[in-house]
C-alpha cells in the first residue's frame, strides 16, 4: 500500500514516525496534508491523553483554546458508507480522526491509538500508523503523564505536551 511519510516533532525534541494512506483515506489524508502544509499544528498540543486508550491533539493550545477555523470533512468509515480502510484496526500506533457524534465532524483533532481500541473500528476514520517501534513507544510514554481536569476538558496532561510541527517527509 502507497503510504506519505510524515513527522510528529513536539517541542520537548522528541518525534513521531508515521505513515499515512491516501488509498483506503483520500480525504483524510488529503486534508491532513493540507494543515501540515499550511502549519496548522504548530505549537497545538495534545490535550486529551487516556492511558490504555488514545492520546488526541492537532485543535487546542496551551491555553485549551481552540483554533479552529476549518470546515469538516466528510468522515471514511464504514458507518459512514466508507469500507477501504476497514483493514486498518485501531490498534496501538493507529492515526485516526477524531470527531463530535456527527459522522462528518472532523476537522483536524486526531488521536494515536495506545491500546486496544478495535470498539472504534468502522466508527472512526483510520488513515495511518506510527512506523516504527522508538515512535510508538514515545506514544506510549504520554499516555502515562499525569492528568487534570481543566475547564470544559477532562485528561489533560499537567504538564503540556506541545507539537513544535508536523512535517512531510520526502
Amino acid at each position: 500500500m502507497k503510504s506519505i511519510k510524515i513527522k510528529i516533532n513536539l517541542k520537548d525534541g522528541r518525534s513521531m514516525k508515521a505513515e499515512i494512506y491516501p488509498e483506503i483515506a483520500p480525504i483524510t489524508t488529503g486534508n491532513f496534508l493540507r494543515l501540515i502544509n499550511e502549519n496548522y499544528f504548530n505549537d497545538l498540543i495534545f490535550h486529551r491523553v487516556i492511558k490504555g486508550f488514545m492520546i488526541q491533539g492537532g485543535g487546542l493550545f496551551e491555553s485549551l483554546e481552540e483554533k479552529g477555523g476549518l470546515e469538516p470533512i466528510r468522515g471514511e468509515f464504514q458507518d459512514n458508507g466508507w469500507d477501504k480502510n476497514m483493514n486498518l484496526k485501531h490498534e496501538p500506533g493507529i492515526l485516526s480522526m477524531a470527531r463530535t457524534n456527527v459522522m462528518n465532524s472532523a476537522t483536524s483533532q486526531f488521536f494515536i491509538v495506545t491500546g486496544d481500541a478495535t470498539f472504534l473500528d468502522g466508527k472512526y476514520a483510520s488513515f495511518g500508523k506510527l512506523s516504527d517501534e522508538d515512535s510508538l513507544k514515545i506514544a506510549l510514554d504520554i499516555q502515562n503523564v499525569k492528568t487534570k481536569t481543566e475547564g470544559y476538558y477532562d485528561d489533560v496532561p499537567e504538564e503540556p505536551i506541545i507539537i513544535k510541527n508536523i512535517e512531510k517527509m520526502e
